[in-house]
């Protein structure tokens, strides 16, 4: 089979996974940093803001959630209200209509890939399916992640600095403005995009530099950078202050009439700065530690293979090699000074796409929280790299088993049970016998990722269901809840399910509550309470790898 019919395979794999839909759930941002919030926000269904979205602490910017999230709704929302689709809204367009825009969106890596392949001498299609093949790409970039669009605005950025031809140094004259745009919009959506953005904009300043024989046309694209960028941050910041606070058109007319110090101070109390907000939140170590905290070295020695195998060592062996030729040429600086080595502006190929992906690792390595979806934004110079020269190659079999593997642990069996979970759920409490009289439902979730209340498709003036997340409860807190809510019963047609995986099903067995039912769905793998090995091979082995649905009645039994 030809690279570009195979490339064309991945990409149908691609979009017809996202619409199956995928059932692994990567984790809890990939809903709460955009799909939930839009979700109340344009559909008025009941969901759970995340704290930043809070007005009092807005770290995230809404531009990017109303764009995409926000966009797909509504289009969900107007075919419904136009009666061209009478049952628009439920809790499988709601989880596919954003992923399949992100889904859409991610072919702006295929486009990058494609477009700058041939000025680091790589094969455009050989580079293509190595990108397509990747389960990075099948799973992470079909999520509504914003570390999705941050690498999306970073294979951007670094079409708009390279050159079109290889043997080319000129600089675009429309690029900069773009830049400056890119550079901005990626600083808001997740300031760590500077990390990402610093060696692509020097490289760009330096091929500046090089192709312009007067100051003033050095000057020029750099004005245009920055005047872009600034326009750029006010777009933003309105739309943040706008949508975080309560400026109206009464607030605008009367700050019209105050004097000019007072519209500044006005106007500095007011406006909503997502970005400083969110670095003030990080940078305090405290408030890092609640989130986790890590070595300094996960991303070099765990996330960056848990990503990418083989092609982060590959990409370290080749670093370790090209530090050590620059050490040695150095050293040979004997008798007088011969220039410094600018290594991301002269030298060829491969040096520059090591420092395009190691500097942002580095950067990111600084902070003690490091979860892997950081670093997938690094997969365009990683695939670069190590299709230029046929480096991966020789590793095809074990790139292929890698990329196996990993798509089935990330995009079907990682916390697998819980998407399904919710579907049969919404569709429980949906059902043309429940919409006939008032039914009471409550829903525990115990040891799972926190459940998206936006896919149960509740509407906000719905009192009759309760959503309680219990997290990672111990045993004691879980049994104590769960029997105050089996004994609350009030009506004859209240419903209990407790949603917990099957590896801690008996704890609710030791609470002493009565079973009327259960549903088990697989697969469901819980990496906080995973499964014995040896159960695995028992006969009860599906119940280790399920989530279980359990509907429990009124009456206690006896402990």
């Amino acid at each position: 089979m030809a690279a570009w019919q195979l490339w064309a395979v991945l990409a149908a794999l691609r979009a017809g996974w996202c619409l199956l839909p995928q059932a692994g759930y990567l984790h809890p941002d990939e809903f709460f940093q955009s799909p939930e919030v839009m979700a109340g926000d344009i559909l008025n269904l009941r969901v759970y803001y995340p704290w930043e979205f809070h007005s009092n602490s807005p770290c995230r910017t809404v531009v990017f959630p109303l764009m995409t999230s926000g966009v797909t709704y509504w289009v969900v929302k107007s075919l419904q209200q136009l009666d061209i689709c009478s049952s628009c809204i439920n809790s499988y367009t709601l989880l596919v209509s954003p992923r399949l825009l992100f889904t859409i969106f991610s072919f702006v890596l295929d486009y990058s890939v494609y477009q700058l392949a041939p000025s680091w001498e790589a094969d455009p299609w050989k580079a293509l399916v190595l990108l397509a093949g990747s389960y990075v790409t099948l799973v992470f970039y079909t999520r509504t992640f914003t570390n999705t669009l941050e690498g999306l605005l970073f294979a951007l950025l670094l079409v708009l600095v390279s050159s079109n031809k290889s043997d080319s140094s000129s600089v675009k004259p429309t690029s900069s403005p773009l830049i400056g745009i890119v550079t901005t919009a990626g600083f808001f959506n997740r300031p760590t995009f500077l990390a990402f953005a610093l060696m692509p904009l020097l490289y760009w300043a330096g091929l500046n530099v090089d192709s312009q024989k007067s100051i003033k046309t050095i000057i020029n694209p750099l004005l245009k950078l920055i005047t872009c960028a600034c326009f750029t941050a006010v777009v933003f910041i309105t739309a943040d202050t706008l949508y975080f606070t309560s400026v109206g058109l009464d607030n605008f007319y009367s700050i019209k009439k105050s004097s000019l110090f007072d519209v500044i101070a006005q106007l500095n109390h007011k406006m909503v700065v997502t970005p400083l907000n969110f670095l003030s939140y990080n940078l305090n170590p405290h408030n890092l530690a609640q989130h986790g905290s890590h070595p300094r070295v996960t991303h070099f020695t765990v996330n960056g293979i848990m990503l990418f195998g083989i092609l982060h060592i590959l990409a370290i062996g080749a670093g370790f090699k090209m530090l050590k030729k620059y050490i040695y040429q150095l050293m040979q600086v004997k008798s007088y000074y011969r220039g410094s080595p600018r290594v991301f502006v002269h030298s060829e190929g491969n040096p520059k796409l090591l420092l395009f992906y190691f500097v942002p690792l580095a950067f990111l390595s600084l902070f003690s929280h490091q979860e892997p979806r950081f670093l997938i934004p690094l997969i365009l110079p990683l695939v670069l790299f190590n299709t230029s020269q046929n480096r991966a190659m020789k590793w095809k079999p074990v790139i292929i088993i890698f990329n196996v593997l990993g798509a089935l642990v990330f995009g079907w069996l990682h916390q697998g049970g819980l998407i399904p979970c919710l579907f049969h759920l919404e569709h429980l409490m949906h059902s043309p016998g429940s919409s006939n009289h008032t039914r009471h439902y409550t829903l525990l979730f115990a040891h799972t990722y926190m459940p998206p209340r936006s896919l149960l498709n509740i509407k906000k003036k719905d009192t009759n269901i309760e959503v309680i997340d219990m997290a990672g409860s111990e045993e004691e807190t879980l049994c104590q809840t769960v029997g105050q809510q089996a004994k609350n019963f009030t009506c004859n047609d209240c419903h209990f399910f407790v949603i917990i995986p099957g590896t801690v099903r008996a704890t609710i067995t030791k609470c002493g509550v009565l079973l009327k039912n259960e549903t088990l769905i697989f697969p469901h793998l819980s990496m906080e309470d995973p499964p014995q090995i040896s159960f695995l091979f028992s006969e009860n082995w599906r119940s280790q790898l399920g989530l279980y649905i359990l509907q429990l009645g009124r009456d206690h039994q006896s402990p």
